[in-house]
């Protein structure tokens, strides 16, 4: 098991921690070994269940059990999971989540199902090598997000989950066709002045939305009517869209390659440790939700592009930032076979959490 390092030092490495082993033996015989617990391997079973799954049972749950009982158990697991004690933890909602989350992961004794993951496929047009992430997200910790592009989107799946947000959910969607042009140092100190920006642009979407809605349907109409032509009106929509892509390219292209940045006064954020300067920033959402993924929404935001292995999203709702860096652990025949294959895959994760 990969586990990410403690929050919120997301620039720290990867931590590792072995969950089972297998001896092969002769005549094609092995013997499957628990590895979690601190009494020592201990007898387990592994299973295939289809392609691109297994699952793994231990045999000696006793194992994972401690002489001080459920309660040395959790602050064992707290200061290997977080790196600290429940009394260091002053924030009751925190200490909250944290307790939900022991309690939700021990309750499994290491009975797994594993299922393969792709890494996403990357091409010459995307903004930055695609891959994974650890990123801060407030008081659940540092959770881990797979960033993918999808021509003028780029989408933020989780890996990793918590009590309001499960893992396979798309966490953050960057819309690569509506970069944000940040005001000087000064003004972004402003949240309001901020928050001003990013909601035109979510009214600017809005339009465009509606006047593609609009478009198909007139083509629908128009197919209809074999015997007429074409919409003049759809034609032009179709000019005026290609114009507005075209200098929005033009605008990426004379970005300058670094601006100042600082985060406005109010937004939190758990790693003050943030770069003050960054490449670009695009418009993006956000899904927030209430425990148990009740009530989901995409909420807009801000996408902060820091550099190849840096980026950072703002949520302008929650007024909060997390901030994202590369996970830089090389997994063995982990590519994508084909872009399909990847999306097949990314289907059947975010099915899974639903």
């Amino acid at each position: 098991m990969y586990l990410p390092p403690h929050d919120p030092h997301v620039d720290d490495p990867m931590r590792f921690k072995p969950l089972f082993r297998i001896h092969l033996m002769e005549r094609k015989c092995a013997t499957v070994e628990c590895m979690y617990g601190h009494k020592g391997p201990h007898n387990g079973h592994i299973q295939i269940v289809k392609k691109d799954e297994f699952s793994t049972k231990c045999n000696q749950t006793d194992h994972h059990r401690m002489s001080g009982g459920r309660q040395e158990e959790f602050r064992t697991w707290l200061r290997e999971e977080w790196g600290r004690t429940l009394e260091d933890i002053f924030h009751e909602h925190m200490q909250e989540l944290i307790l939900m989350k022991f309690i939700y992961t021990s309750q499994y004794d290491n009975c797994l199902t594993y299922r393969r993951i792709y890494l996403p496929p990357s091409s010459p047009e995307d903004l930055i090598q695609p891959g994974l992430f650890k990123g801060t997200y407030g008081s659940h910790g540092l959770e881990i997000v797979m960033l993918s592009f999808h021509g003028k989107k780029a989408k933020g799946t989780k890996i990793t989950g918590d009590p309001n947000i499960p893992a396979g959910q798309q966490t953050v969607e960057i819309d690569l066709a509506h970069p944000l042009q940040l005001p000087d140092i000064e003004t972004l100190r402003d949240f309001s002045e901020l928050s001003r920006i990013v909601l035109e642009v979510q009214e600017q979407v809005r339009r465009e939305e509606q006047q593609r809605e609009q478009r198909q349907e007139e083509q629908e109409h128009s197919q209809q009517a074999a015997s007429q032509p074409a919409s003049p009106l759809a034609g032009e929509g179709a000019e005026g869209e290609e114009t507005a892509a075209g200098a929005e390219g033009t605008a990426q292209d004379k970005a300058p390659a670094s601006q100042p940045f600082v985060l406005p006064t109010g937004v939190i954020s758990r790693n003050e440790d943030y770069p003050r300067t960054c490449r670009v920033c695009f418009y993006g959402t956000g899904l927030i939700a209430g425990h148990g993924f009740t009530s989901p929404e995409r909420t807009p935001g801000v996408f902060v592009l820091f550099d190849d292995d840096r980026f950072g999203f703002i949520w302008l709702e929650l007024k909060s930032f997390s901030l994202y860096s590369r996970i830089k652990v090389s997994f063995q025949n982990a590519q994508a076979p084909s872009q399909e294959a990847f999306d097949e895959m990314l289907k059947n994760i975010q099915f899974l959490a639903t």
